[in-house]
């Protein structure tokens, strides 16, 4: 038995759907476990690049089963459209793609609601997906579950119900969708749902003690989170590793690791505080270099350096046992790189990620500066084929992280990457 947890350690767009798909190798089953078709993992297989939204990046391996966990929010229309496309791609879906009964379902009305909160009040900079209002509705109990879309009475009083607070909120003359098409298409998406439905649970539980393999696969970055991201500029779910458990229904003592994923330097879409982040010229690089785009909303996306207090909170807050740092690569053009090693506040030098929102807005970054290694890392595969400047900076932010890396992507292929030897790995300076 084995069950490990991949979760960003960032604010999203870390390029955990290539790192998931690569340990599905090692995996019979894969679950998603919170957000909704807000994220976007993309994973670049047999020439072809896949963007997954709801389906568990394990799809890609024919042998892995996946299982939409309680903790997302399910569009089920976004669910179909994901669906044809990845079957489009000559990828199998059939028999291995389940959802849970206790999974919340985003209506219509939800993005109405969303779009709406965005340009009424002070925008977060959401996808307009419907996933805020969904969460919302699941916490006021008013949600409506996959199991209840199943149920033809349940479903029409929970959409008549949540049409009724709409036009509260928005007003009679919402741009809503009529309501004989909402159920319409929600009776439609029962009946695509209905043997897809499994108590996801149970049967991950059941494959722990059978001696399976389970991947727990987070969505956006640990600085999302609703918790112990930077609120209230964070998503609506617990992208963090505690969000697998309630998210999966799985307990905390099967979880063996936890592995966080990180770019070489960090970017983050939509408002917020974002501590290390660049602007001019060499914003604009990293953003064309590292192809630094939205894949679910095209948004560009800002770029900064490596922030070491922001990844030092993640570790903490997740558990991690490790690191994997992507993007190495997007880096090999320059002269400089830098991380952030510490954030000075009204004169003060701090180590830790403030809570309080007028902090993070007043932080100036303190920096290190390494040397650039100005050579291509897209072609190494052992620890050795990277520049000694490369493995020094990558030294340097595995001491100040405190948390071992165990591997670096150096490109978007499935074998473009460096495995960090064990005895590296737990060398006593990231064990501290």
């Amino acid at each position: 038995m084995s069950c490990r947890v991949v979760v960003g350690a960032q604010w999203g767009d870390e390029g955990k759907g290539k790192i998931v798909d690569l340990m599905s190798e090692e995996a019979d089953i894969v679950v998603r476990y919170q957000g909704g078709p807000n994220a976007g993992h993309t994973v670049c297989f047999n020439g072809q690049t896949f963007i997954l939204h709801l389906i568990p990046s394990g799809i890609l391996r024919p042998n892995t089963l996946c299982y939409i966990g309680n903790g997302v929010v399910l569009d089920p229309a976004a669910l179909r459209a994901e669906r044809e496309r990845v079957e489009k791609g000559g990828i199998d879906v059939a028999g291995r793609l389940f959802v849970s009964g206790s999974t919340h379902v985003i209506l219509p009305d939800h993005k109405v609601i969303e779009k709406h909160a965005e340009t009424t009040g002070k925008a977060i900079g959401t996808t307009g997906r419907g996933i805020g209002p969904a969460y919302t509705d699941k916490a006021g109990r008013v949600g409506m579950r996959v199991v209840d879309l199943l149920d033809p009475a349940i479903r029409e009083e929970r959409i008549r119900a949540l049409r009724d607070r709409t036009l509260r909120l928005v007003g009679d003359d919402a741009p809503v969708t009529p309501l004989h098409d909402v159920l319409s298409a929600a009776a439609r998406d029962a009946e695509m749902l209905r043997p897809l439905v499994v108590n996801v649970s149970l049967e991950v539980n059941n494959a722990l003690r059978a001696g399976k393999r389970v991947l727990l696969e987070g969505a956006q970055g640990s600085h999302l989170d609703i918790d112990h991201g930077t609120y209230p500029y964070v998503t609506s779910s617990s992208a963090t590793a505690g969000g697998a458990c309630t998210g999966a229904g799985v307990g905390p003592t099967n979880i063996q690791e936890v592995i966080g994923v990180a770019k070489a330097y960090a970017t983050r879409v939509g408002n917020g505080p974002f501590p290390s982040e660049l602007s001019g010229e060499l914003a604009e690089r990293l953003r064309e270099e590292g192809r630094e785009y939205g894949a679910t909303t095209g948004r560009p996306r800002r770029c900064g350096w490596f922030d070491v207090v922001a990844i030092r909170h993640a570790a903490r807050v997740n558990g991690l046992t490790s690191l994997i740092i992507t993007k190495l690569d997007v880096l090999d053009s320059l002269a400089e790189v830098s991380c952030v090693v510490a954030y000075e506040i009204h004169g003060r030098r701090v180590t830790e990620m403030p809570e309080s929102l007028a902090e993070l807005d007043a932080i100036t970054p303190v920096h290190e500066t390494f040397a650039g290694w100005k050579k291509p890392t897209t072609g190494a595969r052992h620890w050795e084929d990277l520049p000694p400047e490369a493995r020094r900076y990558l030294d340097r932010l595995e001491e100040l992280a405190g948390v071992p890396i165990r591997l670096i992507s150096v490109g978007s292929g499935r074998d473009e990457n460096v495995e960090r030897s064990a005895s590296r790995r737990e060398s006593p300076a990231v064990r501290r």
